[in-house]
């Protein structure tokens, strides 16, 4: 399994946005076969910044979902919302195994 967890900082007044659009690609996104999870979490403490927790199935599924129409909206809509550019960390999961995660579609 591939872990990804993307950092991002949005503008002030860009929150509801880019919650609203990262939302509906989460829902569409755990639709794709090759994703276990696709978490949209906010920071407690400062309300601009966001983690999108990313979890596949394969190595070769982030460039899968990268060639969704959905991803592509998502990417076009928030492009000007960040007020930096969006980093990624990709990890490899040791527990639970790949028959521990959540697999149901929310």
């Amino acid at each position: 399994m591939r872990i990804v967890h993307v950092f991002v900082h949005v503008k002030a007044d860009c929150v509801e946005a880019f919650e609203a659009a990262s939302i509906e690609n989460a829902r569409m996104s755990v639709r794709e076969p090759g994703i276990a999870r696709f978490d949209v979490i906010q920071q407690a403490d400062d309300p601009t910044r966001f983690v999108l927790a990313e979890v596949y199935r394969t190595a070769e599924d982030p460039a899968r979902h990268k060639n969704t129409p959905h991803y592509a909206k998502w990417r076009d809509t928030v492009a000007d919302m960040m007020a930096e550019p969006r980093s990624a960390v990709n990890y490899q999961n040791v527990w639970p195994g790949e028959d521990g995660w959540n697999t149901s579609n929310v």
